[in-house]
């Protein structure tokens, strides 16, 4: 993983509304441009657990380089 890679990351976010009986449920996406690849959420708190944990481990220090 490269400096830029643990300093900043982008996704495409989608928002949408499902009604379900009496109350909405806003359901997400996530999408990364650079590879395509894409995340779904059932709730906003599936979506917010997963960018916790994306910066959680983008905040690791990176491991000193070989003397190799």
């Amino acid at each position: 993983m490269t400096e830029d890679q643990r300093t900043y990351q982008a996704y495409l976010l989608r928002l949408w509304r499902v009604n379900s009986g009496r109350s909405t449920i806003w359901h997400a996406s996530l999408e990364d441009p650079q590879t395509g690849a894409r995340q779904g959420f059932a709730d906003l708190k599936g979506l917010l657990a997963f960018l916790e944990e994306e910066t959680r481990e983008r905040n690791q220090p990176s491991a000193p380089p070989s003397p190799h």
